[in-house]
């Protein structure tokens, strides 16, 4: 009896452990299901957040194509849901009157100071050729009046640099210089300038394109560096009043676009929902797309490729029809150009994803009002009223992004920021002032892929 007795102890005590290691082990599975109902409300509360930015886009996109004011689509407005959200696209008409509203000289009331700014327009091959034959007469003439060989040429430095309200971008000033031979100093920029213009009329002659890498390989000597054939280009658009890409010169394959969006090529039709994973590289020759359609709701702008590489792996524009856009970074020309075009002809909201950072909002700038560099073409370049989706500072405190993702910002980044609250494309916006004043208060920065901490696909 007495064995028995140990071994009903012994059994006892065994229950007992195993009760206690079946409690043990279930206290954790009580932790994962409480994460996992902090997850579904997460999870939720990002449904609601995209249903109203969505429902946002459909009502700006309907008082874009009713050619209406946009000013419905703000931060503290109501999102409803438009119930026709198959509005039809503007017809080209209204496509080429809303263009030329876009411009200086179409202004009711010019003022002084904007009266003779350069802003250059299309011109086909034709008129380029012989835009470049005028300049080339006009320097006879000064050799032979006694001038000298020099060119007369529009000033593109910063202080030459004019922001136009109404039209929201910047735009190049109408002081003008002179490039003379006869200059030590200017000798050889004058020979640049007129050996550029030598090959640009070959090759417009020719009706071919080439990358400004080529440009430079065909004369290295006397070129040297490549900002300096850079350069001259710019010079020579401004001086005939064409577009740089008219000059048959452009720049290597930079951004990428995927999505619900396909146009004609060069001939060949190209879906950008059929193009891999990566989508499509934004050509440089944006003059030979046509026939752009597309039944997106808003056009999303991704700062960096990774993000952009994240969302077209989910086929995120299937869930949510849109076109997504990146130019890995500080945008090139193509990419400019190509955001600006499709805007104008499908009449949808573009939101920009950037990081929060002082240079995310550099970039938009950038898209929005044009840059000091490129500012006689800013019409054709610019993208105004870009909404700002994200990555706010708000969010990081919004999505509870842990402390390892937030970034310190060093004595640049807040010097910058504060340079930027000085600016009129933040200063017309009592939101993104809101928000960068956050960012320069806290002194935290954070990346777009800080919102993958939460989850791979979140």
């Amino acid at each position: 009896m007495a064995p028995t007795a140990k071994k009903s102890r012994g059994a006892t005590k065994k229950s007992s452990a195993v009760s206690t290691k079946t409690k043990t082990t279930r206290a954790p599975a009580a932790a994962s299901s409480s994460k996992k109902g902090i997850d579904q409300d997460e999870r939720r509360k990002i449904a609601k957040d995209a249903d109203k930015v969505l429902a946002k886009c459909r009502k700006l996109r309907d008082s874009m194509r009713a050619d209406n004011n946009d000013s419905d689509f703000d931060d503290n407005s109501d999102a409803s849901s438009s119930e026709n959200s198959s509005s039809a696209a503007p017809s080209s008409s209204a496509i080429v009157k809303m263009g030329k509203k876009r411009r200086v000289e179409d202004l009711h009331d010019v003022e002084e100071k904007w009266k003779g700014v350069v802003e250059v327009v299309e011109m086909d091959t034709q008129r380029v050729v012989e835009g470049i034959e005028q300049v080339a007469i006009w320097v006879a003439n000064s050799i032979m009046n006694l001038k000298g060989f020099q060119y007369e040429i529009p000033s593109r430095s910063a202080s030459n640099q004019v922001y136009v309200p109404e039209l929201d971008r910047i735009v190049l000033g109408n002081k003008k210089g002179t490039r003379t031979f006869l200059n030590v100093k200017e000798a050889r920029k004058t020979a640049i300038t007129t050996r550029v213009m030598q090959l640009l009329h070959q090759i417009l002659q020719k009706k071919i394109h080439i990358t400004k890498r080529d440009l430079f390989y065909t004369d290295v000597k006397l070129f040297v560096d490549q900002s300096e054939s850079d350069g001259v280009l710019d010079d020579v658009a401004t001086m005939i009043g064409c577009t740089r890409s008219n000059l048959h010169v452009v720049a290597s394959d930079k951004g990428l676009v995927v999505g619900r969006i396909n146009f004609v090529e060069d001939g060949d039709f190209i879906d950008c929902t059929k193009m891999g994973v990566g989508g499509k590289a934004i050509p440089p020759y944006i003059d030979k797309i046509e026939n752009i359609k597309s039944d997106a709701e808003f056009i999303l702008l991704v700062e960096k490729e990774a993000a952009y590489m994240r969302l077209a792996e989910d086929r995120f524009y299937h869930r949510y029809p849109c076109i997504i856009i990146t130019a890995k970074g500080q945008p090139d020309v193509a990419s400019r150009m190509f955001l600006s075009r499709i805007k104008t002809e499908l009449q949808i909201p573009v939101l920009g994803l950037v990081d929060s950072d002082p240079y995310g909002l550099k970039i938009l700038s950038v898209y929005m009002s044009g840059s000091k560099n490129m500012s006689y073409d800013s019409a054709s370049l610019t993208t105004p009223d870009i909404k700002w989706l994200g990555l706010r500072p708000s969010d990081l405190k919004r999505y509870n992004l842990p402390e390892q993702c937030r970034l310190d910002m060093t004595p640049n980044d807040i010097k910058t920021g504060k340079e930027l609250l000085k600016e009129d494309f933040i200063i017309k916006n009592p939101t993104w002032m809101k928000e960068l004043e956050i960012m320069v208060k806290t002194k935290k920065k954070a990346e777009i892929q800080a919102l993958s901490k939460r989850a791979k696909n979140y």
